[in-house]
């Protein structure tokens, strides 16, 4: 008798620690909705942005612009799945149907240095960011805060490329070599980029291309800007850099080979009709789907959009365009502290514990990152970024006489980024959690406000104070 006691003593204690150390590490906890601007950790963020910002060389007298770039070959080994599109289950590719590339693009005006990375892939993940951050920084004496990651957020390149649950859903099982693999080009391309900085002149500008994107969330506004940028050395050579945010998603996941998708077909055309080298930084992609033209099949789609964004940049930079040889460039690029983990449980009231991020593998930081190049100006965050978000941004910006160019994939990765206004809307009209502002929003309910905040204070910190603009003219 006494050893059934102790028995059923023993299962009773045994439930309860499992039933503790679910509701400690899975929950349901309450939700929050408390802002963040008093929090501990953000003023922390601030004051990092200020320590980086101050090791930039601002000056109303811009050097002479020194320009670079550099290409590396992403293609992975036969059988690596493709990143993207959980349907596939992880299956293998089956083969390459376009090259996929990293591109490196690397400024200087003598003083400062910093390098856009485009790269043909779904996002850059955590572990390659700082493999290659370590990498470049034995080669050259550039820091993290240089180096400025994007990709073209394709769902049909590399993927097994880092550890974890949530990794494995979006990227296949792990492949322990495709990182190494992965660091190997990005640092190739950077390092080409930078050993081949030469006198150069640049000129940006947009072209409108509303017809090629729409909101696929809600009837809302869009990013319709294609952003392009044309460098130039002394030697005659060119670089044309492009942004747009529509998501490259025309192939479904009955595709299995690895493709670039229309981002693809728009450097090679781009590439072709010019002898430039092309790169391709992907935008704000949140909420932003491809209007592409008819085809008669989905690779046929993909190319006749890719060519249609080409022939929009090609016709703008036919033009005469009016180059400036000078500008002062500037790069700050920190290592955030993110919110609390709110992942909401099929209710706007609870969420699964802040402490699950371990046992999915999310990170409790997001990289966040800046680069001035003259009046144009990089940004990138940690995420899925909305369209409508940047679309305000680069209103804002355009009043302060900046060009302002938007892009998610930073290096990190924090699901997806939407308006404020759009947090309540946790289920779509189906009853199920809705995708963008439900299953993949993470971070609490102030996330435009957050990233915003940030945003405006790495600019501020790029920009000459007033006394010293004043003092420049």
């Amino acid at each position: 008798m006494r050893l059934l006691k102790k028995i059923l003593l023993g299962v009773v204690v045994l439930l309860l620690l499992l039933a503790s150390a679910f509701l400690l590490f899975i929950g349901p906890w309450p939700t929050y909705s408390s802002s963040f601007e008093n929090a501990a950790y953000f003023q922390r963020n601030l004051a990092q942005i200020d320590t980086v910002a101050a090791k930039n060389d601002i000056t109303g007298e811009p050097g002479q612009l020194l320009c670079g770039w550099g290409v590396a070959n992403l293609n992975p080994p036969a059988g690596v799945p493709l990143a993207g599109l959980s349907a596939r289950r992880g299956e293998p590719s089956t083969g390459i149907h376009d090259d996929v590339f990293v591109k490196a693009v690397a400024f200087s005006d003598g003083k400062d240095t910093a390098v856009l990375i485009g790269s043909d892939m779904l996002l850059v993940p955590t572990n390659v960011a700082d493999m290659v951050r370590e990498a470049v920084a034995k080669e050259t004496s550039l820091t993290a805060k240089d180096l400025f990651f994007t990709a073209s957020h394709t769902h049909d390149s590399v993927g097994g490329m880092a550890p974890g649950l949530v990794a494995a859903i979006s990227f296949g099982p792990y492949d322990p070599q495709v990182p190494d693999i992965l660091t190997a080009a990005f640092t190739r391309a950077i390092l080409e980029a930078v050993r081949s900085l030469a006198p150069a002149k640049f000129v940006h500008g947009a072209a409108d291309a509303t017809q090629y994107i729409r909101n696929r969330t809600r009837d809302a506004g869009v990013d319709p800007l294609l952003n392009w940028m044309v460098i130039e050395k002394e030697s005659g050579e060119r670089c044309i850099i492009t942004r747009f945010s529509a998501h490259p998603t025309i192939l479904d996941s009955d595709n299995m080979q690895i493709s670039a998708e229309f981002p693809g077909y728009l450097q090679r055309k781009i590439e072709e009709e010019t002898g430039t080298t092309a790169v391709y930084l992907g935008g704000a992609v949140g909420s932003m789907s491809p209007r592409a033209p008819e085809a008669s099949s989905d690779y046929g789609k993909c190319e006749a959009l890719g060519h249609a964004l080409a022939q929009l940049v090609l016709e703008a930079t036919r033009e005469e365009l009016d180059f400036s040889d000078r500008a002062d460039v500037a790069s700050v690029g920190v290592s955030l502290e993110l919110p609390p983990l709110q992942v909401r449980l099929f209710s706007p009231n609870w969420r699964l514990s802040p402490l699950s991020r371990y046992l999915v593998g999310l990170s409790n930081r997001g990289w966040m990152g800046a680069v001035k190049v003259g009046d144009a100006l990089f940004v990138n965050t940690p995420g899925d970024f909305s369209g409508e978000i940047a679309a305000d941004w680069q209103n804002w910006a355009s009043r302060k006489g900046i060009s302002l160019w938007v892009s998610g994939f930073s290096g990190d990765y924090a699901g997806y980024i939407s308006p404020d206004r759009y947090y309540g809307d946790l289920f779509d009209k189906k009853g199920g959690l809705a995708y963008e502002t439900g299953q993949m929003s993470w971070l609490g309910p102030h996330m435009e406000a957050f990233f915003t905040t940030l945003m405006e204070k790495m600019v501020g910190t790029m920009q000459l104070p007033v006394q010293a603009q004043a003092a420049a003219f």
